[in-house]
């Protein structure tokens, strides 16, 4: 969440940048008068309280001394029930500020471009030359259809719509893909692998921003009374390793990978994507996350997003850099960069790997803090995160760009050790 000082103290100018930047209504008034009633509210409680200490005191003095309390406890018994009620409705308010805050997204970086959608995305590079093929081009679901590779069918039998079975030579070329980007960035990019929970708490998703806002995209289990939430990246999962934590300053910036499986619901994107494996209910990402020192967290987030890159380079798929524009980002990130990777069947680029800074939003959420030497007081650190890549997105890219005549599709050269040597599948 932001800064609450900025929410108390800038309410106009903050409203304003909302709307600007993110399209967001910031209902002023309401927190001018929700304000107001907590100073208001506040004030008398803790003059109740006061009152309730100093009287316990002095009901204390004179029982030592043996004297008539009866007067003194009467006083106390009075306003009693006007400090409870106070102190509920004081819950009550901060409860109804914290909702609001809750759902305000975060501010965009002041590099990240002013726009609505993703039509007003700015390109910074590119990288390879798409190939050019002399035969008629066969998409991903085409090559995966010979020996039942790639089956929506029996997944949608099985589970339903936006699921997909994996065989043979393609399900080990996913595999592949897997191992390869965290040796990658485990060996080269010094991220330490680690294997999370795939089921988190409430608590954890209010800690990164999905709840209370996104809870329909997100798959729930129920047993007994305790609710639980299938996670929809695994930056969930290892973001709030951190979570009421005071991280030593010795330990930033803090690495992580994980390889994960991932579940989402896909609300709101009826009809999209519907042909194939490139919107799925779930799927497999190599996650990459960082915990930075505030000073250093745009520097690691360069870095993160060249890790990404060399994944994509490695594999010789061609993709560009695109920085976001304020109104395509996601609710947490104060900047982010995707890497869309080239699909000669679609002739265009598509997202493989979104990157994201999220500075102390989801810190604040968390209570994830760091010991600044500089000052000895705990501080929220800045929290990134990114995909390194979606693996499920890398297989299309790869069976689509080396893909040969026959219908066989060439093994990039870093995956044949990971193949048994195969130089293709066929």
């Amino acid at each position: 969440m932001l800064d609450p000082a900025l929410l108390r103290t800038q309410t106009a100018e903050l409203a304003q940048r909302l709307k600007d930047s993110r399209g967001f209504d910031l209902d002023v008034s309401r927190l001018a008068e929700l304000e107001s009633a907590r100073k208001q509210i506040q004030k008398r409680t803790e003059e109740l309280q006061n009152l309730r200490n100093t009287r316990s005191k002095a009901i204390g003095q004179a029982k030592a001394k043996g004297e008539d309390v009866a007067a003194l406890m009467a006083e106390v018994a009075g306003f009693g029930d006007e400090l409870k009620a106070s102190e509920v409705k004081l819950d009550e308010i901060r409860g109804e500020i914290e909702a609001i805050a809750l759902g305000i997204p975060n501010l965009p970086h002041a590099s990240v471009p002013n726009g609505s959608d993703e039509s007003q995305n700015v390109e910074q590079h590119r990288w390879g030359t798409p190939p050019v093929f002399d035969f008629p081009v066969k998409d991903h679901v085409e090559l995966g259809a010979r020996h039942g590779w790639l089956d929506g069918d029996t997944a949608a039998k099985i589970s339903g719509a936006r699921f997909t079975v994996l065989r043979g030579q393609l399900a080990r070329l996913h595999r592949a893909l897997a191992q390869f980007m965290l040796d990658l960035h485990t060996g080269e990019h010094g991220y330490e692998e680690t294997n999370v929970p795939l089921i988190v708490n409430a608590e954890s998703l209010y800690g990164t921003g999905q709840l209370p806002k996104f809870e329909e995209d997100m798959f729930s289990t129920q047993l007994g009374e305790h609710k639980r939430y299938l996670i929809s990246t695994s930056e969930i999962s290892l973001t709030n390793i951190v979570r009421d934590e005071i991280v030593d300053d010795a330990r930033l910036p803090l690495r992580m990978t994980a390889h994960s499986l991932c579940f989402r619901s896909e609300a709101g994107s009826s009809g999209r994507d519907v042909r194939g494996f490139i919107r799925q209910h779930q799927f497999e990402k190599v996650e990459l996350v960082s915990i930075a020192r505030p000073a250093e967290s745009y520097d690691e987030h360069e870095r993160m997003t060249r890790s990404a890159e060399v994944v994509l380079e490695k594999l010789g798929l061609p993709y560009r850099r695109m920085l976001l524009c304020s109104g395509d980002m996601g609710f947490s990130a104060t900047k982010t960069y995707d890497l869309e990777v080239w699909l000669p069947s679609q002739q265009t680029y598509r997202e493989i790997s979104s990157c994201s800074n999220c500075e102390d939003f989801q810190a604040r959420r968390m209570q994830a803090r760091w010991r600044n030497p500089a000052t000895g007081k705990p501080e929220p650190v800045h929290t990134l995160n990114g995909s390194g890549t979606a693996v499920g997105r890398a297989l299309i890219a790869v069976m689509e760009n080396y893909q040969n005549a026959d219908g066989s599709i060439t093994v990039p050269e870093v995956l044949r050790p990971y193949m048994g040597g195969a130089d293709r599948i066929a």
